[in-house]
């Protein structure tokens, strides 16, 4: 083979290298790029359910802390009716302890 044909051989493989190489270094480009694409696709998809599981835990807790409301209006409305009752059923006491202290205070004035 003559020499002029060897080196145009050579540069042929080396063109052909080079072309080799320039694509693989797009295709690497590519898949970096489709990796990032997806990296950032996992990051807005774990940030949407956490965001969805704040408000879900939230509104449990909401829910939660009502009932404990609720719970704790009624042992409130519970008590003071007890109170009430207690305090209706020494009315009568009461009235007399008054009234003899004060039958006292005007008896001593006089």
């Amino acid at each position: 083979m003559p020499r002029p044909e060897v080196l145009e051989r050579i540069q042929e493989a080396e063109s052909e290298a080079d072309d080799i190489v320039a694509e693989a270094r797009e295709t690497a480009d590519d898949i970096v790029a489709e990796a990032r694409e997806t990296a950032d696709d996992i990051r807005q998809q774990a940030e949407t359910d956490a965001q969805e599981l704040r408000e879900t835990r939230m509104v449990a807790a909401r829910e939660e802390i009502e009932s404990e409301r609720e719970e704790l209006l009624a042992e409130g409305e519970e008590a003071r009716e007890e109170l009430v009752e207690r305090a209706a059923g020494n009315e009568d006491e009461a009235v007399e302890f008054v009234l003899e202290k004060f039958r006292e205070a005007v008896h001593a004035q006089t």
